[in-house]
C-alpha cells in the first residue's frame, strides 16, 4: 500500500538541497544628501559684534526657559559627542558642523561638544571660526541654545550646544524645555 501510494522512487546521489529560486536581496534606501538649506534658517540680517579671542559665547532661542542656559553651563544634560573643527578652513568646518549636527540629531544625541579653537593665529585677534560658529549656530533649526564649555573642556575655545532632539525621538521625552 505505501510502495502504491509513493510512486517510483529515485535514489539521490547527495544530502544537500539545492533551491533554484535566486537570493532576493533587501533594498538599501539611497543616502541622502546633506544641504545647506535644509538645516539653517532663513539668513538672519541681525549683525552680531565681532568676538576677539577670550571672549565667551552665549545663545539660547526664542521660548526656550531662562534656566537651560544655566544648566547647559552646569554640565546638567551631560556631553553626547564631540567634534574637533580647530585648524579648518571655514567652508571645510562648516561642511564638517553640518553632518556631524545631522548625526548628532539623528542619533538622539542632546548635547554636544564642539572645539574650535581660540583664534591665536587669526588677524586682528578676531577668530574666524568662533565668529562663524556663533552666527551658523543661530541659524541652524535644531540648535536650541549653546554656550562657551567651562575651562577644563575648553573654556573660551570650545562651545557645548543642545539641540532640539529629532521628530522619532518626541514620544521619547517626558521633559519640557
Amino acid at each position: 500500500m505505501f510502495r502504491n501510494t509513493v510512486g517510483k522512487v529515485q535514489l539521490i546521489n547527495s544530502d544537500k538541497v539545492l533551491l533554484n529560486q535566486p537570493v532576493k536581496t533587501k533594498p538599501v534606501p539611497k543616502r541622502q544628501q546633506i544641504t545647506i538649506d535644509d538645516y539653517f534658517l532663513a539668513h538672519d540680517d541681525t549683525v552680531l559684534e565681532k568676538l576677539s579671542i577670550e571672549d565667551t559665547l552665549s545663545f539660547s532661542a526664542d521660548g526656550l526657559q531662562k534656566n537651560v542656559l544655566k544648566r547647559l553651563r552646569q554640565g546638567y544634560f551631560g556631553q553626547d559627542a564631540e567634534i574637533d573643527l580647530h585648524g579648518l578652513s571655514s567652508a571645510a568646518a562648516k561642511q564638517q558642523l553640518i553632518q556631524f549636527l545631522h548625526h548628532s540629531v539623528e542619533n538622539g544625541r542632546r548635547c554636544v561638544h564642539i572645539i574650535h579653537g581660540k583664534g591665536y593665529r587669526s588677524p586682528d585677534n578676531h577668530p574666524v571660526l568662533k565668529n562663524n560658529l556663533n552666527s551658523w549656530l543661530r541659524q541652524h533649526r535644531y540648535v536650541l541654545a549653546f554656550c562657551s564649555a567651562p575651562p577644563r573642556h575648553g573654556g573660551a575655545g570650545a562651545l557645548v550646544v543642545l539641540l532640539q532632539l529629532a521628530e522619532k525621538y518626541d514620544d521619547l521625552s517626558g521633559e519640557a524645555y
